[in-house]
Protein backbone atom coordinates (compact mmCIF):
# COMPACT_ATOMS: atom_id res chain seq x y z
CA UNK A 1 0.00 0.00 0.00
CA UNK A 2 1.08 3.55 -0.48
CA UNK A 3 1.21 5.73 2.23
CA UNK A 4 3.69 8.02 1.42
CA UNK A 5 2.89 9.56 -2.55
CA UNK A 6 5.73 11.96 -2.66
CA UNK A 7 7.99 9.00 -1.79
CA UNK A 8 6.43 6.30 -4.57
CA UNK A 9 6.60 9.54 -7.09
CA UNK A 10 10.79 9.63 -6.34
CA UNK A 11 11.19 5.99 -6.63
CA UNK A 12 9.22 6.21 -9.63
CA UNK A 13 10.85 9.03 -11.43
CA UNK A 14 14.18 7.76 -10.26
CA UNK A 15 13.22 4.52 -12.43
CA UNK A 16 12.56 6.42 -15.12
CA UNK A 17 15.83 8.08 -15.21
CA UNK A 18 17.14 4.93 -15.73
CA UNK A 19 14.59 3.00 -17.97
CA UNK A 20 12.68 5.76 -19.81
CA UNK A 21 11.65 4.74 -23.57
CA UNK A 22 13.35 6.44 -26.20
CA UNK A 23 10.38 7.36 -28.59
CA UNK A 24 9.99 9.74 -31.75
CA UNK A 25 8.09 12.43 -30.32
CA UNK A 26 9.47 12.33 -26.63
CA UNK A 27 12.22 15.13 -25.62
CA UNK A 28 15.56 14.22 -24.57
CA UNK A 29 16.43 15.24 -21.36
CA UNK A 30 17.07 19.16 -21.14
CA UNK A 31 15.21 19.35 -24.74
CA UNK A 32 12.52 21.47 -24.66
CA UNK A 33 9.02 20.04 -25.31
CA UNK A 34 7.43 20.99 -28.31
CA UNK A 35 3.33 21.04 -27.65
CA UNK A 36 2.63 20.01 -31.57
CA UNK A 37 4.56 17.31 -31.40
CA UNK A 38 2.87 16.03 -27.94
CA UNK A 39 -0.48 16.88 -28.96
CA UNK A 40 -0.04 14.90 -32.68
CA UNK A 41 1.84 12.02 -30.69
CA UNK A 42 -1.32 11.52 -28.16
CA UNK A 43 -3.69 11.78 -31.29
CA UNK A 44 -2.07 9.32 -33.00
CA UNK A 45 -1.69 7.07 -30.47
CA UNK A 46 -5.42 6.81 -29.82
CA UNK A 47 -6.65 3.22 -30.70
CA UNK A 48 -2.67 2.66 -32.08
CA UNK A 49 0.32 0.76 -30.93
CA UNK A 50 3.86 3.14 -30.80
CA UNK A 51 5.71 0.61 -33.45
CA UNK A 52 2.53 1.65 -35.38
CA UNK A 53 2.42 5.31 -35.21
CA UNK A 54 6.16 6.14 -34.99
CA UNK A 55 6.44 5.94 -38.92
CA UNK A 56 3.16 8.05 -38.94
CA UNK A 57 4.39 10.59 -36.66
CA UNK A 58 7.90 11.19 -38.26
CA UNK A 59 5.81 11.57 -41.97
CA UNK A 60 3.96 14.25 -40.60
CA UNK A 61 6.41 16.13 -38.65
CA UNK A 62 8.85 15.95 -41.55
CA UNK A 63 5.66 17.04 -44.41
CA UNK A 64 4.29 19.32 -41.31
CA UNK A 65 6.28 20.70 -38.89
CA UNK A 66 4.55 22.83 -37.04
CA UNK A 67 0.52 23.35 -36.32
CA UNK A 68 0.25 26.08 -38.47
CA UNK A 69 1.67 23.94 -41.32
CA UNK A 70 -0.96 21.52 -40.92
CA UNK A 71 -3.51 23.69 -40.22
CA UNK A 72 -2.41 24.88 -44.06
CA UNK A 73 -2.58 21.34 -45.64
CA UNK A 74 -5.10 20.20 -47.35
CA UNK A 75 -7.32 17.44 -45.66
CA UNK A 76 -7.36 15.22 -48.67
CA UNK A 77 -3.38 15.26 -48.32
CA UNK A 78 -3.69 14.65 -44.37
CA UNK A 79 -5.92 11.99 -45.09
CA UNK A 80 -3.94 10.37 -47.69
CA UNK A 81 -1.19 10.54 -45.03
CA UNK A 82 -3.18 8.95 -42.34
CA UNK A 83 -4.29 5.93 -44.31
CA UNK A 84 -3.71 2.90 -42.75
CA UNK A 85 -4.08 4.43 -39.11
CA UNK A 86 -7.55 3.87 -38.80
CA UNK A 87 -10.36 5.67 -36.75
CA UNK A 88 -10.42 8.09 -39.29
CA UNK A 89 -12.12 10.27 -37.70
CA UNK A 90 -9.00 11.20 -35.49
CA UNK A 91 -7.78 12.75 -38.52
CA UNK A 92 -10.75 15.18 -40.15
CA UNK A 93 -10.34 16.37 -35.98
CA UNK A 94 -6.48 16.58 -36.16
CA UNK A 95 -7.45 19.16 -39.24
CA UNK A 96 -9.71 20.61 -37.63
CA UNK A 97 -8.16 20.85 -34.11
CA UNK A 98 -5.02 22.45 -36.03
CA UNK A 99 -6.59 25.21 -37.97
CA UNK A 100 -8.45 26.19 -34.08
CA UNK A 101 -5.53 26.17 -32.77
CA UNK A 102 -4.47 28.97 -35.53
CA UNK A 103 -7.33 30.73 -35.43
CA UNK A 104 -8.24 31.19 -32.00
CA UNK A 105 -4.68 30.89 -30.23
CA UNK A 106 -2.30 32.04 -32.93
CA UNK A 107 -1.00 28.85 -33.66
CA UNK A 108 0.14 27.84 -29.87
CA UNK A 109 -1.47 25.21 -27.55
CA UNK A 110 -2.88 26.78 -24.78
CA UNK A 111 -1.35 25.09 -21.45
CA UNK A 112 -4.36 24.57 -19.46
CA UNK A 113 -6.52 21.68 -19.72
CA UNK A 114 -10.10 23.66 -19.78
CA UNK A 115 -9.03 26.09 -23.07
CA UNK A 116 -7.46 22.54 -24.36
CA UNK A 117 -10.83 20.81 -23.82
CA UNK A 118 -12.59 23.14 -25.75
CA UNK A 119 -10.54 22.31 -28.91
CA UNK A 120 -11.61 19.48 -31.63
CA UNK A 121 -10.78 16.29 -30.86
CA UNK A 122 -9.16 16.80 -27.20
CA UNK A 123 -10.92 14.97 -24.49
CA UNK A 124 -10.39 14.54 -20.90
CA UNK A 125 -6.57 12.02 -21.08
CA UNK A 126 -5.24 14.11 -24.23
CA UNK A 127 -5.72 17.59 -22.28
CA UNK A 128 -4.25 16.50 -19.15
CA UNK A 129 -0.98 14.80 -21.19
CA UNK A 130 -0.80 18.17 -22.90
CA UNK A 131 -0.72 19.97 -19.91
CA UNK A 132 1.43 17.76 -17.71
CA UNK A 133 4.23 16.82 -20.76
CA UNK A 134 4.26 20.14 -22.76
CA UNK A 135 3.54 22.35 -19.74
CA UNK A 136 5.05 20.71 -16.51
CA UNK A 137 2.13 21.21 -14.91
CA UNK A 138 0.27 19.36 -12.42
CA UNK A 139 -2.17 16.90 -14.28
CA UNK A 140 -3.88 13.65 -14.04
CA UNK A 141 -2.70 11.31 -17.02
CA UNK A 142 -4.27 8.60 -17.39
CA UNK A 143 -4.68 6.03 -20.32
CA UNK A 144 -4.97 1.92 -20.24
CA UNK A 145 -1.52 1.60 -19.27
CA UNK A 146 -1.92 3.72 -16.32
CA UNK A 147 -5.43 2.14 -15.50
CA UNK A 148 -3.77 -1.55 -15.42
CA UNK A 149 -1.03 0.34 -13.13
CA UNK A 150 -3.15 1.59 -10.46
CA UNK A 151 -5.57 -1.23 -10.30
CA UNK A 152 -2.93 -3.65 -9.56
CA UNK A 153 -1.16 -1.19 -6.79
CA UNK A 154 -4.78 -0.41 -5.42
CA UNK A 155 -5.89 -4.56 -6.04
CA UNK A 156 -9.17 -3.03 -7.83
CA UNK A 157 -11.01 -5.53 -8.87
CA UNK A 158 -14.21 -4.29 -10.17
CA UNK A 159 -14.00 -4.33 -14.00
CA UNK A 160 -13.33 -2.22 -16.86
CA UNK A 161 -15.12 0.32 -17.59
CA UNK A 162 -17.29 1.18 -15.33
CA UNK A 163 -14.44 1.23 -12.77
CA UNK A 164 -12.77 3.88 -14.74
CA UNK A 165 -13.85 6.85 -12.48
CA UNK A 166 -12.43 5.33 -9.83
CA UNK A 167 -8.84 4.82 -11.07
CA UNK A 168 -8.83 8.12 -11.97
CA UNK A 169 -9.22 9.14 -8.38
CA UNK A 170 -6.56 6.69 -7.35
CA UNK A 171 -4.10 8.22 -9.47
CA UNK A 172 -4.87 11.69 -9.25
CA UNK A 173 -3.81 10.71 -5.51
CA UNK A 174 -0.33 10.48 -6.39
CA UNK A 175 0.27 12.61 -8.93
CA UNK A 176 2.85 14.72 -7.72
CA UNK A 177 3.18 18.27 -8.14
CA UNK A 178 7.39 18.39 -9.25
CA UNK A 179 8.09 17.08 -12.81
CA UNK A 180 4.26 15.67 -14.07
CA UNK A 181 5.29 15.69 -17.50
CA UNK A 182 7.93 12.75 -16.33
CA UNK A 183 5.71 11.39 -13.94
CA UNK A 184 3.00 11.20 -16.39
CA UNK A 185 5.54 9.60 -19.32
CA UNK A 186 6.90 7.09 -16.15
CA UNK A 187 3.83 5.67 -15.26
CA UNK A 188 3.13 5.06 -19.74
CA UNK A 189 6.37 3.64 -19.64
CA UNK A 190 5.69 1.38 -16.70
CA UNK A 191 2.27 -0.08 -17.59
CA UNK A 192 4.18 -0.56 -21.35
CA UNK A 193 7.80 -2.80 -20.34
CA UNK A 194 7.03 -3.70 -16.87
CA UNK A 195 3.05 -3.87 -15.66
CA UNK A 196 2.47 -5.46 -18.93
CA UNK A 197 -0.99 -7.34 -19.40
CA UNK A 198 0.44 -10.58 -19.49
CA UNK A 199 3.56 -12.14 -17.13
CA UNK A 200 4.29 -8.20 -15.35
CA UNK A 201 7.87 -8.51 -14.67
CA UNK A 202 7.09 -7.56 -10.73
CA UNK A 203 10.29 -7.87 -9.83
CA UNK A 204 11.92 -5.35 -12.13
CA UNK A 205 8.90 -3.02 -10.58
CA UNK A 206 10.04 0.00 -8.67
CA UNK A 207 6.62 0.05 -6.57
CA UNK A 208 6.91 -4.16 -5.92
CA UNK A 209 6.95 -3.34 -2.54
CA UNK A 210 3.91 -1.32 -2.87
CA UNK A 211 1.39 -3.10 -5.04
CA UNK A 212 -1.42 -4.57 -3.53
CA UNK A 213 -2.69 -7.22 -6.30
CA UNK A 214 0.93 -8.86 -6.36
CA UNK A 215 0.53 -9.43 -2.11
CA UNK A 216 -2.63 -10.92 -2.85
CA UNK A 217 -1.19 -12.81 -6.12
CA UNK A 218 -4.19 -11.51 -8.00
CA UNK A 219 -1.52 -9.00 -10.18
CA UNK A 220 -2.05 -10.95 -13.51
CA UNK A 221 -5.64 -10.97 -13.14
CA UNK A 222 -6.23 -7.31 -13.22
CA UNK A 223 -7.99 -5.19 -14.29
CA UNK A 224 -10.78 -7.16 -14.61
CA UNK A 225 -13.07 -6.54 -18.22
CA UNK A 226 -16.72 -6.93 -18.74
CA UNK A 227 -17.00 -9.67 -20.88
CA UNK A 228 -17.17 -8.45 -24.77
CA UNK A 229 -20.18 -9.06 -26.41
CA UNK A 230 -19.46 -11.33 -30.53
CA UNK A 231 -19.27 -8.58 -33.04
CA UNK A 232 -22.12 -8.74 -35.55
CA UNK A 233 -21.38 -9.43 -39.06
CA UNK A 234 -22.37 -7.05 -41.89
CA UNK A 235 -22.47 -7.48 -45.49
CA UNK A 236 -21.98 -5.50 -48.46
CA UNK A 237 -21.32 -5.70 -52.19
CA UNK A 238 -18.19 -3.25 -53.67
CA UNK A 239 -18.62 -2.14 -57.61
CA UNK A 240 -14.96 -2.61 -59.05
CA UNK A 241 -16.02 -0.02 -62.38
CA UNK A 242 -13.75 0.54 -64.68
CA UNK A 243 -14.05 3.17 -67.89
CA UNK A 244 -12.04 2.80 -71.40
CA UNK A 245 -8.81 4.33 -70.30
CA UNK A 246 -8.67 2.35 -67.48
CA UNK A 247 -9.26 4.51 -64.67
CA UNK A 248 -11.50 2.93 -61.66
CA UNK A 249 -14.59 5.13 -60.01
CA UNK A 250 -13.86 6.33 -56.61
CA UNK A 251 -16.74 8.30 -54.42
CA UNK A 252 -16.58 10.31 -50.92
CA UNK A 253 -18.03 9.05 -47.78
CA UNK A 254 -20.43 11.28 -46.60
CA UNK A 255 -18.20 13.81 -43.82
CA UNK A 256 -20.33 12.23 -40.75
CA UNK A 257 -19.75 8.62 -39.56
CA UNK A 258 -17.82 5.80 -39.95
CA UNK A 259 -14.43 6.72 -42.37
CA UNK A 260 -16.53 9.95 -42.98
CA UNK A 261 -15.17 12.09 -45.96
CA UNK A 262 -12.45 8.96 -46.72
CA UNK A 263 -12.56 8.15 -50.56
CA UNK A 264 -14.11 4.85 -50.93
CA UNK A 265 -15.02 2.11 -53.93
CA UNK A 266 -18.74 2.39 -54.54
CA UNK A 267 -21.14 0.08 -52.24
CA UNK A 268 -24.08 -0.59 -51.24
CA UNK A 269 -25.01 -0.39 -48.04
CA UNK A 270 -23.45 -2.47 -45.09
CA UNK A 271 -26.20 -4.21 -43.01
CA UNK A 272 -26.84 -7.90 -41.74
CA UNK A 273 -27.85 -9.91 -44.54
CA UNK A 274 -26.23 -9.30 -48.15
CA UNK A 275 -27.97 -7.10 -50.60
CA UNK A 276 -30.31 -8.49 -52.83
CA UNK A 277 -31.06 -8.33 -56.57
CA UNK A 278 -33.20 -4.98 -56.13
CA UNK A 279 -30.68 -3.29 -53.43
CA UNK A 280 -27.59 -3.99 -56.11
CA UNK A 281 -29.41 -2.51 -58.82
CA UNK A 282 -30.26 0.41 -56.55
CA UNK A 283 -26.88 1.04 -55.92
CA UNK A 284 -24.79 0.80 -58.86
CA UNK A 285 -22.91 3.62 -59.96
CA UNK A 286 -24.30 2.42 -64.02
CA UNK A 287 -26.73 -0.10 -65.57
CA UNK A 288 -24.24 -2.34 -66.71
CA UNK A 289 -23.59 -6.30 -66.94
CA UNK A 290 -21.72 -6.56 -63.55
CA UNK A 291 -20.05 -9.69 -63.27
CA UNK A 292 -19.16 -11.25 -59.65
CA UNK A 293 -16.00 -11.79 -58.76
CA UNK A 294 -14.67 -14.73 -56.48
CA UNK A 295 -14.22 -14.54 -52.84
CA UNK A 296 -15.24 -12.49 -50.23
CA UNK A 297 -13.17 -9.33 -48.79
CA UNK A 298 -13.09 -9.46 -44.78
CA UNK A 299 -12.55 -6.57 -42.22
CA UNK A 300 -12.82 -6.21 -38.74
CA UNK A 301 -14.10 -2.60 -37.41
CA UNK A 302 -14.25 -1.54 -33.47
CA UNK A 303 -17.71 -2.76 -33.45
CA UNK A 304 -18.37 -5.04 -36.34
CA UNK A 305 -16.76 -7.66 -38.79
CA UNK A 306 -17.31 -6.45 -42.74
CA UNK A 307 -17.91 -8.77 -45.60
CA UNK A 308 -18.05 -7.64 -48.85
CA UNK A 309 -18.32 -9.54 -52.49
CA UNK A 310 -17.13 -7.54 -55.52
CA UNK A 311 -18.48 -7.06 -58.67
CA UNK A 312 -16.98 -5.34 -61.60
CA UNK A 313 -18.08 -3.77 -65.30
CA UNK A 314 -16.52 -2.18 -67.74
CA UNK A 315 -18.34 1.41 -68.59
CA UNK A 316 -18.94 2.26 -71.99
CA UNK A 317 -19.01 5.52 -74.04
CA UNK A 318 -21.67 6.67 -70.78
CA UNK A 319 -19.09 6.34 -68.48
CA UNK A 320 -19.01 10.11 -67.70
CA UNK A 321 -22.20 9.68 -65.86
CA UNK A 322 -20.93 7.90 -63.05
CA UNK A 323 -21.04 10.09 -59.82
CA UNK A 324 -17.79 9.93 -58.72
CA UNK A 325 -13.86 10.53 -59.70
CA UNK A 326 -12.40 8.80 -62.18
CA UNK A 327 -8.51 7.86 -61.14
CA UNK A 328 -5.93 5.83 -62.78
CA UNK A 329 -4.95 2.38 -61.12
CA UNK A 330 -1.42 3.59 -60.52
CA UNK A 331 -2.69 6.66 -58.47
CA UNK A 332 -4.96 5.07 -56.40
CA UNK A 333 -1.89 5.02 -53.73
CA UNK A 334 -2.58 8.57 -53.98
CA UNK A 335 -6.12 8.78 -52.85
CA UNK A 336 -7.26 8.85 -49.15
CA UNK A 337 -8.03 5.11 -49.41
CA UNK A 338 -8.97 3.17 -45.75
CA UNK A 339 -7.42 0.04 -45.13
CA UNK A 340 -10.96 -1.81 -46.03
CA UNK A 341 -10.88 -0.28 -49.44
CA UNK A 342 -7.30 -0.93 -50.30
CA UNK A 343 -7.98 -4.34 -49.86
CA UNK A 344 -11.08 -4.37 -52.16
CA UNK A 345 -8.71 -3.09 -54.58
CA UNK A 346 -6.07 -5.76 -54.26
CA UNK A 347 -8.82 -8.07 -54.46
CA UNK A 348 -10.46 -6.83 -57.43
CA UNK A 349 -6.50 -6.54 -59.30
CA UNK A 350 -5.52 -10.27 -58.47
CA UNK A 351 -8.85 -11.64 -59.77
CA UNK A 352 -11.01 -9.25 -62.29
Amino acid sequence: MIDDSAKAAARLLSWYDRNRRDLPWRAKPGEAVDPYRVWLSEIMLQQTTVPAAAPYFRNFTERWPTVRALAEAPLDDLLVAWAGLGYYARARNLHKCAQAVVSRHDGRFPGDEAALLELPGIGAYTAAAITAIAFARKATVVDGNVERVIARIFAVADPLPNVKPTLRKLAATLTPDARPGDYAQAMMDLGATVCTPRKPKCMLCPWTDFCEARAAGIAETLPRKVAKTEKPIRRGTAYWLLNPDGAVLLRRRVESGLLGGMTEIPSTAWEAEAPDGAALAVHQPLALPWRALPGLVRHTFSHFHLELAIVTAQAGDGWREAEGLWIPIDRLSDQALPSVMVKVARHALAHA
